[in-house]
């Protein structure tokens, strides 16, 4: 619907969730440009009978989070069902400054890639465990190879490995890359060394190392029968550095090489928060995790999550021989 008559309005009531819902994400108080968002309490309302009173007054004493969240208002941080918990997140902001650690290791992009659709074309950029920067543009028809121009002049600039989406629209990027190295540095294996890296991702490709245990070896859960994909592996080892992150932020012992951290000067930090944390986990038909793919994250009115993937993209392990056929190199400890 549109508004079209003079002084109309479109009034939404709502009780939000989590703070990553949609209203609650999209409708901030904006007078000048014409939102007023009202917060409305049960304080505000002179009916209330002694009885209910006294029914809030007992979940305030029992479960103050609880009280909260149903009585004022207050949005839920975490939701259980998603992979990637927003705590987790918040707590990877700035963590090298709370953590006193310099990002050290080698710089990579991750690419997600789009043509003209509605998706938009991602990248996210880290420095060893530290993300330092995220971008997103639109790609019009036919321009594919102006946007891997684009990201390859960015991986240009630190020697950065870059990581892209093969799937799809993307399966040409390679293709687009290595004749960009070519006509900079020239073809042969004397000019190799100079070559900007770059692999692609198949999300639904098998998992890797898939003999070797995931989480506590007691478990004794191999890769092969906990991942769906290498996609679920990608985001499950994400969400156990962000986990790793979260407790060494609140004082617990911490490996620095599993960590992640992101810089609050990145641009699009709280649109990446919250793709990174909207993902639920799922299952396929033999009870293998999987992510919740973009059709049900369409069905819940959840746009494409194109920084998330970028994310997920920069921090994968690198392949021997970037740029062509290669072997996985070994997993992180998260995926033992």
């Amino acid at each position: 619907p549109t508004l079209r008559k003079e002084g109309a309005q479109a009034w939404i009531i709502y009780n939000p969730k989590f703070v990553n819902d949609y209203v609650e994400t999209h409708f901030k108080h904006d007078p000048t440009n014409g939102v007023i968002v009202r917060h409305i309490n049960y304080n505000e309302n002179r009916f209330l009978s002694d009885t209910m009173r006294r029914k809030i007054q007992r979940l305030k004493d029992t479960d103050f989070e609880e009280y909260e969240h149903i009585y004022l208002g207050i949005p839920l941080t975490d939701d259980d069902r998603v992979i990637i918990k927003l705590s987790w997140i918040e707590a990877s902001i700035d963590a090298h400054i709370k953590l006193n650690l310099e990002p050290t290791g080698k710089s990579r992009i991750g690419y997600d890639v789009a043509d003209d659709g509605a998706d938009m074309n991602a990248t996210v950029e880290t420095k060893g465990f530290l993300t330092i920067d995220a971008q997103e543009w639109k790609g019009g028809e036919d321009e594919l190879q102006e946007s891997c121009r684009r990201v390859y002049n960015q991986a240009s600039k630190n020697k950065a490995l870059i990581t892209y989406d093969s799937i799809g629209v993307g399966a040409g990027s390679g293709s687009n890359f290595k004749a960009m190295n070519i006509a900079k540095f020239g073809e042969g294996r004397e000019n190799a060394k100079d070559y900007i890296k770059y692999q692609g991702f198949n999300a639904g490709s098998a998992v890797k190392h898939p003999d070797k245990y995931y989480g506590d070896p007691e478990d004794k859960i191999k890769n092969k029968d906990h991942f769906s994909n290498a996609k679920a592996q990608e985001w499950w080892c994400i969400a156990d550095m962000f986990r790793n992150t979260y407790n060494a932020v609140n004082g617990k012992s911490y490996d620095p090489d599993n960590i992640i951290a992101i810089s609050s000067k990145c641009q699009h930090i709280d649109k990446l928060k919250t793709e990174l944390s909207t993902p639920r986990r799922n299952f396929d038909t033999s009870g293998k995790v999987k992510v919740e793919s973009k059709k049900d994250l369409s069905a819940r009115d959840v746009l494409s999550p194109n920084l998330a993937d970028a994310f997920i993209e920069a921090y994968m392990n690198e392949v021997e021989n970037s740029g062509h056929s290669g072997i996985y190199v070994p997993s992180r400890k998260s995926s033992r």
